[in-house]
């Protein structure tokens, strides 16, 4: 063979390599693509974000709140350890919270304007994105329940008013009279409120009033078929006017669950959480922006609501198991619990 072959047959192969396609860099994973179960079940519960602080809260309330979200996280566990779903574990432990006037929803639900009771619930199926939600009822026992009757019995989404009564009334839901949902220190905290002429003087009080109730209880479910769950149910705002609705009801901003991404029950000043679509931009980031949950709430939460001035928080439940619990505001009534069943329960931010 020539020289001149030989060198031709060079050129020709170091031109085919040149050529060749390059292969893509592989990009790291996240920990949230990461196929890895952290924990067959899980399920987190929160009982309102605002100013709870140890000046704020004696000790003996200190002392019931603990009890009662141990009481919640621990029907909602068993629920799920013994093969409940999370749409039942998100229903019933927050009938436990409901039915205590210890926080703002159901039983314990604040006064409006017109010293009347108004509750807001939602819920949502993240197996199929089915969700139900009812606003402004006034006679049923346990809205979350409510809630669920419309995502299951009905062709819609939100209800509201008379309607969502006569509805939930027709779903053979337990009735009560209005005055059930009476408390003698959410009656006298609103017009301590209502007295407060300066809305300085009233902002303060409603942040050192020992009884001050927080607003909206959660809860957020991973079942062991892999399908998350979410539900918020809430009192609304102390001294509300004009029938308003905050965040709890509204899909995307108070509840949201997907089984892609995860689930979140809100918690906080409800305008701006609806404004920022709070619950499913938190889903949407790991979805979309492929990061974990915590850099999710954390982002939103921190960052997001805090440009916005919004006070709050979030609890969540992502696909394999991970629990966050994030929140801007001095305390958030909150609890979680391992698969060993050790219950955690927390109020104040350093713990």
């Amino acid at each position: 063979m020539t020289f001149n072959k030989v060198f031709t047959i060079f050129i020709v192969l170091v031109t085919l390599f040149s050529c060749k396609k390059k292969e893509p860099k592989s990009i790291p994973f996240t920990s949230i693509e990461k196929p890895v179960q952290l924990n067959e079940f899980a399920i987190v519960i929160h009982g309102g974000a605002g100013y709870q602080t140890r000046e704020s809260i004696s000790p003996e309330l200190d002392s019931l709140v603990r009890n009662k979200l141990t009481e919640a996280i621990a029907l909602g566990h068993s629920i799920l350890k013994n093969g409940g779903t999370s749409l039942d574990a998100v229903e019933k432990t927050i009938h436990v919270l409901e039915n205590s006037p210890l926080f703002n929803a159901g039983k314990g639900a604040v006064y409006t304007n017109q010293e009347t009771n108004e509750m807001d619930a939602s819920i949502m199926d993240g197996a199929n994105l089915d969700a139900g939600a009812v606003a402004g009822i006034t006679t049923i026992k346990n809205p979350i329940s409510a809630a669920r009757k419309v995502m299951e019995n009905s062709p819609h989404v939100l209800l509201s008013g008379k309607g969502a009564d006569q509805f939930s009334q027709e779903q053979g839901l337990e009735i009560v009279d209005p005055s059930y949902f009476a408390t003698e220190n959410n009656l006298l905290y609103l017009r301590k409120i209502k007295e407060q002429k300066n809305k300085k003087i009233a902002s303060l009080l409603m942040k050192k009033y020992p009884d001050y109730k927080f607003g909206t209880v959660g809860c957020v479910a991973l079942d062991r078929y892999r399908n998350i769950a979410a539900g918020t149910s809430t009192g609304g705002m102390t001294n509300k006017k004009w029938n308003r609705i905050g965040d709890s009801p509204i899909i995307g901003a108070g509840t949201y669950a997907n089984n892609k991404t995860c689930g979140v029950s809100s918690t906080g000043h409800g305008e701006y959480f609806i404004r920022a679509a709070v619950a499913h931009d938190i889903s949407a980031q790991i979805e979309y922006k492929k990061v974990s949950l915590k850099e999710a709430t954390e982002n939103v939460v921190q960052q997001k609501l805090v440009a916005l001035k919004g006070d709050g928080g979030v609890i969540a439940i992502d696909k394999y198991g991970n629990i966050q619990m994030e929140f801007n505001t001095p305390g958030m009534y909150r609890a979680s619990i391992n698969q060993n069943g050790e219950i955690y329960t927390g109020i104040y931010k350093d713990e």
